[in-house]
């Protein structure tokens, strides 16, 4: 007798625990779902949470070789449109149109503002419209991502005052970047800790966690970068008074001609050391480049 076939009944039915666990789960996340839309999300956090969560799925996850960090490093300044935008805006704006430069490098942002009187002469005590630009700016830069900043104070070629409290301008310039760094950590984070009180309270604005000290690190140029340009303002005067000399030398000019010229160009060389001088009531802002732990 044939064998008869067996008829194919299917796969079993799945456990009758699949169905309570699947209602659970269910449950859990409506739970958590309305627990997080009755909270309020702190953006300072809440921007920590996403640099932390978007390092292991950007295939470059930190490796015990690196300490613990990652290869990969990101600018939050220049990969923010609004940021950037912000920031062209200030930079056209009629009364620092010339002013401000913004510039990229292998550290990060860096922000030049310059030809204004961000302190008084030989002093690190800031100006009135230095505290208004760097307001705006602080806005901008400082509520708007976690990025560390990197602050360089400047002073001009001449010595301060035998009656300064500062010996040289090395000093001085690390005095200057010190005041930047206090007017963020200090009176700014008091300014707008009361402009935004209530969203301090709702948990909506940390100042604590975006006018925190440990952002800024205060550093002295002096006058080292002036005097660079200042010996080479220097060399090129004296190269074409040394062209003047040998055109004399040729009978190109007379000595009239000559003496004229060479006026001429001291009075140029004054002139250019001004300039430069009113180039170097400067201050520069150095956003660093955001490395994803």
């Amino acid at each position: 007798m044939a064998n008869k076939c067996k008829k194919d009944e299917g796969p079993p039915p799945p456990a009758a625990w699949l169905a309570t666990f699947s209602d659970l789960n269910s449950l859990l996340m409506t739970f958590f779902v309305m627990l997080f839309s009755m909270s309020s999300i702190s953006p300072g956090k809440f921007q920590q949470a996403a640099v932390s969560f978007r390092s292991p799925f950007s295939g470059t996850p930190p490796s015990v070789l690196t300490g613990g960090r990652s290869l990969s490093e990101e600018s939050l300044i220049t990969s923010n449109p609004g940021i950037r935008v912000e920031l062209f805006r200030l930079q056209d704006n009629p009364k620092y149109k010339g002013r401000i430069t913004i510039e990229e490098n292998d550290k990060g942002t860096i922000i030049k503002m310059q030809d204004m009187a961000f302190f008084e002469p030989g002093s690190a005590r800031l100006t009135a419209d230095a505290k208004e630009l760097l307001y705006k700016l602080g806005i901008i830069l400082i509520e708007h991502s976690n990025n560390a900043i990197e602050i360089y104070g400047f002073t001009d070629d001449r010595p301060p005052a035998d009656t300064s409290i500062y010996p040289s301008n090395w000093h001085l310039g690390a005095a200057r970047a010190a005041s930047v760094a206090r007017f963020y950590a200090d009176e700014m984070k008091q300014k707008r800790t009361m402009e935004r009180l209530a969203e301090v309270r709702e948990g909506k604005f940390d100042p604590e966690y975006y006018y925190n000290p440990e952002r800024f690190y205060p550093i002295a140029v002096g006058d080292k970068e002036i005097k660079k340009d200042i010996q080479n303002l220097k060399s090129n005067i004296e190269a074409q008074k040394l062209k003047l000399k040998e055109d004399f030398e040729q009978g190109k000019v007379n000595i009239a001609d000559m003496k004229l010229k060479e006026k001429n160009l001291d009075e140029k060389y004054k002139k250019d050391l001004e300039t430069l001088r009113r180039k170097y009531r400067r201050i520069d802002l150095l956003i660093l480049r955001q490395r994803l732990r």
